[in-house]
């Protein structure tokens, strides 16, 4: 129990993928500019790392080393599709905001370094709560990268107007605004380790 916690709470903090890792920068940048987008991406990245993950932990010792790695692509290429179409059915507003970002899950570093790094080599139930604190870790991040931006740029905060004499600074909705907001909070999750060590 206490290995799956410490694996669970490690993709939260320790080894989060976005501010730790640095893994998923590309739609991290590019669907944070509102909360909604980013709470979207944060859902679908986690259950196609959870999916891809108790899929790959269960036929690990069926797979031959030099197919591997287009074995777990293949997996991960399902989930992708799974929730690529179920967005399309039940939330296509969300689906045209995220656009190709979904499908670019399949190669993302993220899921495919879970696949490759721990769920290749560990049972079900670590993977599965890996897979969890990794997503949720990934969907904090978003959910903090995007708050941010949305405030600042938009002045909403889930679409709603927050703040009515507020200026919007109109740098922090656009690509270069996503950056500075990562990097601030990279140089704070920095600071943080290295004040703990």
């Amino acid at each position: 129990m206490k290995l799956e916690r410490k694996e669970f709470i490690k993709g939260i903090i320790k080894e989060n993928p976005t501010f730790v890792l640095a893994l998923g920068l590309c739609p991290t940048l590019a669907v944070s500019t509102a909360m909604s987008n980013g709470l979207g991406m944060g859902i679908a990245a986690t259950f196609v790392l959870l999916g891809s993950n108790i899929f790959i932990s269960l036929i690990k010792n069926i797979v031959p080393d030099r197919i591997r790695i287009p074995c777990y692509i293949v997996v991960i290429a399902t989930f992708v599709t799974i929730t690529e179409l179920f967005m399309k059915a039940y939330s296509p507003a969300l689906n045209r905001a995220l656009g190709i970002y979904v499908p670019l899950i399949v190669v993302n570093c993220m899921v495919l370094g879970r696949a490759e790094a721990y769920a290749s080599k560990s049972s079900v139930k670590n993977s599965i709560m890996d897979a969890l604190g990794m997503g949720l870790g990934f969907t904090l991040a978003l959910l903090l990268i995007s708050g941010i931006r949305e405030i600042l740029g938009l002045g909403t905060f889930f679409g709603y107007k927050i703040i009515k004499s507020y200026e919007p600074m109109f740098i922090f909705a656009l690509p270069s605004g996503a950056l500075l907001v990562i990097g601030l909070l990279m140089s704070l999750f920095g600071l943080l380790k290295n004040k703990k060590t």
